[in-house]
């Protein structure tokens, strides 16, 4: 059977990646089949239910794309699995969280992240647990400044431990926001992609927008501001504590955290997974689980988180 499949609704560089690496990595999944590349064209050669069958993928993967404006080399992994068109279909609505800087649009890419949104649609405190590169930090900063959008809340507070694996605040040159600055680089990352320069320079100049070490918050109530506490696995029984009890009224909360990437001392217990066990049953407090599936960075970080895994276990 002789067919051809033509790219016409999405870039076919998202699709078939950078010098065609992505679409030859595909067509080497289907062995049976002799497939040739030709600009934003394939042409396919072969048994009409592999033909068939590399169709089908070929329209959840533009499907993919058409939907979250992006296919990572993980995504592609699991929608080549047998539930493919299922994890396209599934969806609690639009996923588009806001539209950032230059009209991009920030979207939860995974189910877990979309449990994120819907999480706190339907709550004021979520706890968002994951590995790195899962993006829980980055959805947890795009529905604060959504809620700023839309003037739901006042204003954004960016807070974490000011905790390092062998490193100390102290020995760092500078003020105190210079200090802090490279440890919160994340979420400023983040912020740049959904708030133009300039903008994201006078609310953090006007304090609608403040980034302040956890240790700050002691004493304050938080009232109708947007909360991020970020790697609170690093944060102590006590420390967490007395952040969730800053929550005023028309506030929302997330705590970020990855309970196996913890840099406290040793004898010092993360207030992180003593939250979870005290609060798990409290009606008005979610939890996402973020895991590999959800990565989307480079393929190997799921690899490397799965491989650690296996190794704690």
């Amino acid at each position: 059977m002789e067919d051809s499949y033509s790219v016409k609704d999405v870039e076919p560089i998202l699709l078939f990646g950078a010098n065609n690496q992505r679409i030859k990595e595909i067509i080497n999944l289907f062995p049976k089949l002799k497939i040739v590349v030709r600009g934003d064209e394939l042409k396919i050669n072969g048994n009409e239910e592999e033909v068939n069958k590399f169709r089908n993928k070929l329209d959840i993967f533009v499907a993919h794309i058409l939907r979250y404006g992006a296919l990572t080399e993980n995504q592609l992994e699991r929608l080549m699995g047998e539930d493919g068109e299922e994890i396209v279909k599934d969806s609690s609505g639009d996923e588009t969280i806001l539209f950032g800087v230059g009209g991009k649009a920030i979207k939860a890419i995974t189910a877990n992240q979309r449990k994120m949104v819907v999480a706190m649609k339907n709550n004021d405190l979520l706890f968002a647990i994951g590995p790195a590169g899962t993006g829980k930090t980055y959805t947890a900063v795009a529905l604060a400044v959504q809620a700023l959008k839309n003037r739901q809340v006042k204003r954004i507070i960016l807070t974490r431990p000011a905790v390092e694996a062998g490193e100390n605040l102290g020995f760092l040159p500078g003020d105190l926001k210079e200090k802090l600055d490279p440890y919160m680089q994340p979420l400023y990352d983040a912020l740049r992609d959904m708030i133009p320069h300039e903008k994201l320079a006078e609310f953090i100049e006007t304090g609608i927008i403040e980034v302040a070490p956890l240790a700050f918050m002691r004493g304050r109530t938080l009232d109708k501001a947007y909360c991020i506490m970020d790697e609170a696995q690093n944060a102590t029984e006590g420390q967490l504590r007395m952040f969730l009890t800053r929550m005023g009224k028309s506030a929302k909360f997330i705590i970020t955290g990855d309970a196996t990437q913890i840099d406290l001392p040793k004898k010092q217990a993360s207030g992180l997974l003593n939250s979870i066990k005290v609060l798990e049953n409290i009606k008005g407090i979610s939890f996402v689980k973020l895991d590999g599936k959800d990565v989307i960075r480079h393929k190997l970080v799921k690899k490397i988180i799965e491989a650690y895994e296996k190794e704690d276990n």
